[in-house]
């Protein structure tokens, strides 16, 4: 039998306030981080992400008592992530209430740390979270595709998005995968904000590339986009967070509209 799709809503946290940009910048205020995920757990999400997003550019530790204050209000999975640069970081984030870390800059710069977080904590709780951008360097196109038939590849971006790595995405989500992540929470930078919908080849590229669970993030505008990636990838879950924290729509209606289209959701 298939696994029930997850709906979840994300908190992207900068200086304690919950915050949405567009292409992971133009940032406006949405919200309390602890209101939210209470409403979010009231409706019916199937888990949280909350993910402290300038913490790595800022060279800061994520904000533990801000995650402590939301995971006393909510009783369903828990991923934080953001700054967590080694393993004392990690568990000090489990130890204040998240069920999973989340880790991107410290994954590209020290692969290793995948492998050493899944040894002592457990493969169900290491998420390695990939930004990707579409790069249209031609000559980088022809030396990962042989043909040069591709205009374009995804690229590994790091520090909030801001750095590029020259890591090609879909090498990097085996990678991580073989290292010991026990998901793969993807964000399309293109896609990102822009309610456009969620970038369906991104997606069902890494999903046809890996075996464990990848969650889909990056563009969700409507319940009808969540349909489209569940119907057209392989995803695991769907990520969102304009659609909830403008109230464009809330958890509950999003199921019962997937439910009613045939996606095997969790009422």
């Amino acid at each position: 039998m298939t696994l029930a799709k997850r709906i979840i809503p994300c908190l992207d946290v900068d200086n304690g306030r919950v915050v949405k940009g567009v292409h992971f910048a133009e940032v406006k205020d949405a919200g309390d981080p602890v209101e939210l995920a209470k409403k979010y757990s009231k409706h019916g999400a199937d888990e949280l992400v909350f993910l402290d997003i300038t913490a790595s550019q800022q060279g800061r530790d994520t904000m533990k008592n801000v995650v402590r204050n939301v995971a006393s209000v909510i009783d369903i999975p828990f991923t934080v992530g953001g700054g967590i640069k080694k393993l004392e970081d990690a568990r000090d984030i489990l130890l204040s209430g998240a069920d999973k870390v989340s880790i991107n800059t410290a994954a590209v710069k020290n692969p290793e740390l995948i492998t050493q977080l899944m040894s002592i904590f457990g493969k169900q709780c290491v998420v390695v979270a990939i930004d990707a951008k579409r790069n249209f360097n031609i000559e980088k196109v022809k030396t990962i595709f042989k043909d040069g038939g591709k205009k374009f590849w995804f690229e590994v971006r790091i520090y909030g998005g801001k750095q590029g790595t020259g890591l090609d995405a879909i090498k990097w989500a085996k990678e991580v995968e073989r290292r010991g992540a026990g998901e793969i929470l993807l964000t399309s930078i293109d896609a990102d904000g822009t309610e456009n919908g969620y970038d369906i080849e991104l997606t069902k590229t890494i999903c046809e590339s890996v075996r464990v669970p990848v969650i889909a993030s990056g563009g969700c505008g409507s319940a009808r986009h969540m349909l489209d990636v569940f119907d057209k990838s392989d995803v695991d879950a769907a990520l969102a967070a304009s659609i909830f924290h403008y109230e464009k729509s809330t958890v509950d209606k999003v199921k019962k509209y997937l439910k009613r289209n045939g996606v095997r959701i969790r009422i």
